[in-house]
């Protein structure tokens, strides 16, 4: 008889912000976070140390998914930011870098926990205000009428992450399409309730990045299908192609042992049985003039014989991930049962033809009204793919998003920067009602709101990988990069030209100070200002409800972990 252990009492962990173990994996997770963002991000390779794929990234979802953390407080962080991401699909790294800022900077002030949650509070209320004001300087309208914003919107996605090793060539081309494809998915006819189609992406690595393209419809592998063979389609009176999508198997072998026994007469085959009533499904196909027969699962080679001698294009092994977008195209109902056709359950195409990329062929389904396309995205290695296939993913959410919300924040650093300018001056000028209100002194409040804008700042300080020093100036309150060795000199002008965002130049008095990266003399602020932007000025865009939402996460997340007394593990 095995021995019996002894049940080990549950580990309780007081104040766990206070341990060196804690604050040690914090700050090695921060460091991480930090080193990966912006467009000079250093890459980070990830892997499972006992074989397989090799991971090459900076991409917060990549990161954080690969990443096993053993801290209770540090899951709770990757757990609350991986969320965030699944969300808006982008900001993972500004919501991770804000929320460790916050925490390393709240902790370290003389300030009771429950006070500086509820003064944390009320600013980020003021950033959420000013963010959403007209009056805001780091806002910009998106005007879906021109391309100019979307484009730079999605340009400043795809430069942000280096290991798609893109060139500019490259990123011009690859903007293009990705607009392209989402103009796609956009309804022709506007209904009540409309709905936004889909891109497919395609994968072709081995190829040159410019040899991608987009095309209206889908378009699915089919090796036995080759290039300069006419396919004999048969077509509707109306000269469209009826379509028919089986979601379940059609190769013969439908019963289920483990569904229960089935009772087969003395001499009857049940194989031969389910070959008759599939070639019976063929004959009612025919019957109904359909042209093409796709099948999610395997479809018996009899049948596919059948179908393609009646002048009916047969495709299985289609997959889950396209049954959704091949019934919104065709119309077509998938069928789950092979003993029932309804006349209601079909849908139809207008053309069918075969394309060849590299040494794949494709059926290609073109549609009449185009809410469904293909994304045929090329890349020179599997690693580059992965990274660029993430984030053309990326860029088509943040555009939907932009859609049901038509804004954009100022990116670079400038929004973090200006917002910190904004807080500054904001909390200087408080009433004195705000601070009984929140049972707080004047210096309390100075205190969490010095963190607050620090933690910000160091998102901004995040971007640059070179020990440039780094500027915000007193006018607009946005970030400037000064080059690695420049010497230090009064004029800052003669070493900056352009802003963090690309909407200021150097042409004006702006009274730049450093940004620094530690607790100082107070800094005092005036207003900052709303420029005047253009959109061709405009160079780099972060999305609006991306960054707004990873504001509030990152916040309520820092505000959780500080406000934790125990930390209480199971030890068996």
């Amino acid at each position: 008889m095995s021995r019996l252990e002894a049940k080990k009492p549950p580990l309780f962990i007081s104040e766990p912000l206070t341990r060196d173990a804690v604050s040690q994996s914090l700050s090695l997770l921060s460091g991480i976070l930090k080193s990966s963002y912006g467009p000079a991000g250093r890459l980070k390779q990830l892997h499972n140390g006992v074989g397989g794929c090799v991971c090459t990234t900076s991409q917060s979802s990549a990161l954080l998914g690969h990443l096993s953390t053993s801290q209770p407080v540090l899951r709770v962080l990757t757990a609350s930011v991986r969320n965030h991401v699944s969300r808006f699909s982008d900001c993972g790294l500004f919501t991770a870098i804000l929320c460790c800022g916050f925490i390393e900077n709240f902790r370290s002030l003389n300030v009771a926990p429950f006070t500086v949650i509820k003064i944390s509070k009320h600013l980020l209320s003021l950033c959420m205000d000013h963010l959403k004001s007209e009056a805001c300087g780091c806002r910009v309208s998106v005007d879906f009428s021109s391309v100019e914003t979307l484009v730079c919107l999605v340009r400043s996605i795809l430069t942000s992450k280096p290991a798609c090793m893109l060139n500019k060539t490259e990123v011009d081309h690859l903007t293009t399409l990705v607009l392209k494809a989402f103009l796609f998915t956009v309804p022709c006819h506007v209904e009540t309730n409309a709905v936004l189609g889909k891109c497919v992406i395609v994968p072709v690595k081995g190829r040159r990045v410019v040899d991608s393209t987009v095309l209206p419809g889908l378009l699915i592998e089919t090796p036995e299908f080759h290039l300069g063979k006419p396919l004999a389609i048969k077509r509707t009176g109306s000269n469209m192609i009826k379509t028919a999508l089986f979601s379940v198997s059609m190769s013969g072998d439908g019963f289920n042992p483990e569904e229960g026994t089935i009772a087969v007469h003395h001499g009857v085959s049940l194989e031969v049985s389910e070959l008759n009533q599939l070639l019976n499904v063929g004959k009612q196909l025919v019957k109904d003039e359909v042209g093409l027969v796709m099948c999610q699962k395997v479809m018996h080679p009899s049948l596919k014989q059948y179908l393609r001698e009646n002048g009916v294009i047969a495709v299985d092994r289609a997959g889950l991930s396209l049954m959704e977008p091949l019934g919104r195209m065709t119309g077509s109902q998938p069928i789950a049962s092979i003993h029932s056709l309804s006349p209601g359950c079909y849908g139809s195409l207008k053309d069918l033809c075969v394309e060849s990329f590299a040494s794949k062929h494709f059926l290609h389904l073109i549609p009449e009204d185009t809410v469904i396309c293909s994304l045929i995205l090329c890349n020179r290695s599997e690693t580059a793919w992965d990274e660029l296939k993430r984030v053309c993913e990326t860029a088509e959410h943040v555009l939907q998003l932009t859609m049901k919300e038509p804004l954009a924040l100022l990116g670079g650093g400038c929004t973090e920067t200006h917002l910190a300018s904004y807080i500054r001056h904001k909390s200087s000028s408080l009433p004195a009602s705000t601070f009984k209100d929140l049972d707080c002194s004047q210096t309390q409040y100075q205190l969490v709101a010095d963190g607050f804008c620090r933690s910000l700042e160091s998102v901004a300080r995040s971007l640059s990988h070179d020990d440039g020093e780094i500027l915000t100036d007193m006018v607009y309150g946005h970030c400037w990069f000064v080059p690695s060795g420049s010497p230090c000199v009064s004029k800052w002008p003669d070493l900056v030209s352009k802003c963090g965002c690309g909407v200021n130049g150097n042409t004006e008095d702006l009274s730049w100070r450093f940004l620094q990266g530690h607790s100082g003399s107070p800094v005092e602020q005036g207003c900052p200002k709303e420029p005047s932007v253009k959109v061709a000025d405009l160079l780099t865009l972060d999305c609006f409800a991306a960054k707004c939402s990873g504001l509030q996460v990152a916040l309520e997340t820092a505000n959780l972990i500080l406000d934790l007394s125990y930390i209480i593990e199971d030890q068996n």
